[in-house]
């Protein structure tokens, strides 16, 4: 960092500094596992346990009936016996099964022919003509929450295109991709519209909610209005952490360290759009519409063509086409990629379009090696049970505490960021939690399960962005080292805890606030239970 830039941010600067200090991210995830290792052999050893609530349901004379047990959840020993088997048995397929690395690498197939192309390039020049650059933070911030539509997806598109946009235009590509990653995750949570997100957390709540009422039903539209006002509030929020933090630290620094690249007579002359480029446009534009209007068929969402179209499914479209949305994704890229690329003669053969597909597994190949020790850490930490009695330990401490409905909530979202840190999934948190505070706030506090449901949900997107189990943050960080290539895990951290604390703040009085004003947070979603 330049001298001007050490006066920004100092306790930032401390941060990343001290953070990279640690070793290499791959040498932090084999510590993380090694550790997960010896530390689930001591709980074991010691015979730790924590009890938690399970519904089953029995048939008694012909009628179903929902009944709640306990269990033992128990650590397992992964240094022993037939755990230890486990652990060096399913060394590969903790790799192969990562969840996230499908989802990357198929993504980057087709991302990184529409890249080389210039297709993305030309499309980024269009999006500088028609957006003024005062309002590209909020509008990378704001299409970062949208993507939660395709589900994972916007953690693999987004980050590059809008760190090469913000570079091309004189500012730090850091800036640009803190904006659009905490939209995609720290943000993930909020939406215009009803994602795939609502139905798989109202399922968790509605079981959590039967234990007290059998016959309760969440609708997957019960936090609709308040995610409505969140996205809107938590663009304005991530608007205002970038202009006043995130991007004076960077204006000043040297583009070794993040900062901007000055904007040369050449730059301006490369964002005007070349013949080459107008023509490629044109066919990857027509190649485009035809790839929606083929997706739009399989879809099918308005029922019009006879039988049932494959993307659509017994249930209407929505299910299936979420659940393909990375292949859907792959051929959105490629296609009109490849259309560009023959248009404007960078493509001439087929090796050409094979060819860039392995630059593009190349430029992985860091990505590919921090996710394999990645995997080992997650799913030693799964297996050991060591995440799940964290969270159920810390769950059960809080449900006893007899608190106001305000400050219970408040108190339960802080709850759900630190656990955030340990288990990263939002589904497997949310089946942890749903049945132990569910019910409790019910009875406890008269607080409706639709509202437990909303403030899980901002307690788990706040800390995302710098939780380690966060399997994206991996990407995120191979991308920063593209413009910073000495940049760690403290980068990330110093780049992305100004947002992490603000939205934590901001978000939590928006609920509490929200609760004050009696409004239903969503057709059919009441914010007290009167049983």
């Amino acid at each position: 960092m330049t001298e001007k830039v050490k006066g920004r941010g100092t306790w930032l600067n401390w941060i990343e500094r001290t953070g990279n200090r640690l070793p290499d991210p791959m040498s932090l995830f084999v510590l993380g596992a090694i550790g997960v290792l010896v530390l689930s052999q001591v709980a074991a050893s010691m015979g730790w346990s924590v009890e938690r609530s399970v519904i089953e349901t029995e048939v008694v004379d012909g009628v179903e009936q929902r009944v709640e047990t306990s269990v033992d959840v128990t650590a397992r020993g992964l240094l022993s016996g037939d755990d230890a088997f486990w652990a060096i048995d399913n060394l590969v397929k903790n790799f192969t099964e990562f969840a996230p690395l499908g989802v990357v690498l198929v993504g980057m197939l087709g991302i990184g022919v529409a890249e080389r192309t210039g297709a993305i390039g030309a499309l980024l020049k269009i999006g500088m003509l028609i957006t003024p650059q005062r309002l590209l933070t909020p509008a990378m911030i704001f299409l970062g929450i949208l993507s939660s539509m395709a589900l994972d997806a916007g953690y693999v598109v987004l980050p590059p295109i809008a760190a090469a946009l913000y570079k091309s235009v004189g500012r730090s590509p850091l800036a640009g991709l803190a904006a659009v990653f905490v939209g995609v995750s720290a943000g993930f949570s909020a939406n215009l519209l009803v994602t795939g997100l609502d139905p798989l957390l109202a399922g968790f709540t509605t079981e959590g909610a039967r234990i007290l009422d059998p016959d309760y039903a969440v609708a997957a539209t019960c936090n609709w209005w308040f995610m409505i006002v969140s996205t809107v509030v938590l663009t304005l929020t991530g608007w205002a952490v970038s202009a006043w933090f995130v991007e004076p630290r960077y204006a000043a620094a040297a583009p070794e360290d993040g900062g901007p690249t000055a904007v040369t007579e050449e730059d301006l002359a490369a964002r005007r759009l070349t013949p080459e480029e107008k023509r490629g446009l044109k066919a990857g534009g027509g190649a485009l519409s035809g790839v929606l209007l083929v997706i739009f068929l399989l879809v099918d969402p308005f029922g019009m063509l006879p039988g049932q179209a494959p993307l659509r499914g017994a249930d209407g479209p929505f299910p299936r086409w979420v659940s393909a949305i990375v292949p859907l994704l792959f051929v959105l890229f490629l296609l009109p990629g490849v259309a560009y690329g023959i248009a404007a003669g960078v493509i001439r053969r087929d090796k050409d379009v094979a060819a860039m597909m392995g630059k593009a597994m190349s430029d992985m190949g860091p990505y590919i090696v921090l996710a394999f020790f990645a995997a080992q850490f997650v799913a030693y930490f799964r297996e050991s049970n060591l995440g799940e009695m964290m969270a159920l330990a810390g769950g059960g401490f809080l449900a006893q505490a007899e608190l106001s409905p305000w400050l219970l909530l408040a108190l339960f979202i802080l709850l759900v960021m630190v656990a955030n840190l340990f288990i990263g999934s939002a589904s497997a948190k949310y089946a942890f939690f749903a049945p132990v505070f569910v019910p409790m706030f019910m009875a406890g506090g008269g607080i409706s399960p639709e509202l437990t449901q909303a403030a899980y949900r901002v307690g788990d997107s706040c800390s995302n962005i710098i939780t380690p189990l966060n399997p994206y943050v991996v990407i995120v960080l191979v991308f920063i080292q593209k413009y910073v290539p000495k940049a760690g895990i403290g980068t990330l951290v110093a780049l992305m805890l100004p947002y992490a604390l603000v939205f934590a703040v901001v978000w939590t009085f928006l609920l509490l606030g929200w609760m004050a004003t009696g409004v239903e947070l969503g057709p059919q979603g009441p914010l007290w239970y009167s049983g």
